[in-house]
């Protein structure tokens, strides 16, 4: 067998010490394509953040760790082992920033002398600071020290029949238990990231109803993708277009992000007389900082205190049987577009 599955996260520090947290903030933030800024003010910014961020957020993970160390790599692992049981090759686990790196998971493939990889991003949305940065990265990786790995690459899958049933079935026994609202919470992005990624420059965010109107700009358009899924999940489970909104949360910065924002959606429902709030999380796969701390503790705090009575959040999809068969599915047809074509196939990267 000389072909293997690669599976890329964003990362996660090494421990919830401040010294981890601050190397983690580090190498993310200073990623042009996360700050997407000149690299001296990039830097300047990034030490600026980091200094008054790094202990705020080493308590944040404290309150999320687990025996198993950070849960977004621990739920990786598991889902790792289950995808190698199901497609019966090697599957290797990787994260954008810090530990376990894309290098040392393209060396360890090399040394098993695999010639084919097919790299899976977990990010079900095409953004330049995940999706793309993901790729761009493991391109790099590869170049550098394995110029005869052959790759191919997971198009985004957002509305991909395989995840959204996955999202389906990880979300029905909480969907049974009755609520008066379901609340999409997808990571926010700032506006400029949208617009950058439209290869036209003239459709996102300058045209009236741009996630409506078609277009290609669809293709590398994250709020299009995000609208798509929530569309596609309501619709498949039956939930009326009443009961169901979309929000964006994890804000950085003064800067015009897309809207509205969790945090004060959270406030408005409440207001709105929602008694009973349901809140999932899609751009996510495994459960991290931002689902269980963001969304899970501070969020229910802010919904409570604005008068709501209930708050359930339904786990990302994690290890869930059905996202390890969507994922496996996803090796299936990859195996055979490249029967079929000769070769690896690819998804197209977004303009620079």
């Amino acid at each position: 067998m000389n072909r293997a599955v690669l599976l890329v996260n964003l990362g996660s520090p090494d421990s919830p010490a401040v010294r981890d947290v601050r190397r983690y903030l580090n190498q993310f933030l200073m990623d042009r394509r996360v700050l997407d800024v000149p690299w001296l003010l990039r830097r300047l910014l990034v030490g600026l953040i980091v200094l008054r961020r790094a202990s705020e957020s080493a308590a944040a993970y404290r309150k999320i760790w687990t025996p198993d160390g950070s849960p977004l790599v621990a739920i990786g692992r598991r889902v790792q082992r289950l995808l190698e049981e199901q497609v019966g090759r090697p599957v290797q686990l990787a994260m954008r920033y810090q530990h376990p790196s894309v290098e040392a998971a393209v060396q360890d493939l090399v040394r098993r002398g695999i010639q084919r990889v097919h790299l899976i991003p977990l990010f079900p949305h095409y953004a330049m600071s995940s999706y793309e940065t993901a790729v761009e990265r493991v391109k790099a990786v590869i170049a550098r020290r394995a110029p005869g790995l052959a790759l191919s690459i997971e198009p985004p899958y957002f509305a991909a029949p395989g995840y959204l049933a996955a999202l389906a079935g990880s979300a029905e026994p909480y969907l049974k238990q009755g609520f008066d609202h379901l609340l999409f919470s997808f990571h926010g992005l700032p506006e400029r990231h949208i617009r950058r990624s439209d290869p036209s420059g003239q459709h996102c965010l300058r045209v009236p109803d741009c996630c409506q109107v078609p277009a290609v700009a669809h293709r590398f358009c994250y709020r299009h993708q995000c609208l798509r899924t929530a569309e596609a999940f309501a619709k498949l489970v039956g939930i009326p277009a009443d009961r169901w909104s979309v929000a964006f949360q994890s804000r950085l910065g003064r800067g015009a992000w897309l809207s509205p924002h969790t945090d004060r959606e959270l406030v408005r429902l409440a207001g709105a007389g929602v008694r009973r709030l349901l809140v999932i999380c899609p751009a996510f796969v495994a459960d991290c900082l931002e689902t269980l701390e963001e969304i899970g503790l501070r969020g229910r705090d802010r919904f409570l205190e604005a008068g709501g009575r209930e708050f359930v959040q339904i786990p990302c999809l994690n290890d869930h049987s059905l996202w390890i068969r969507a994922l496996a599915c996803m090796v299936e047809q990859a195996d055979a577009a490249s029967a079929a074509a000769g070769q690896p196939h690819s998804a197209e990267a977004a303009p620079a």
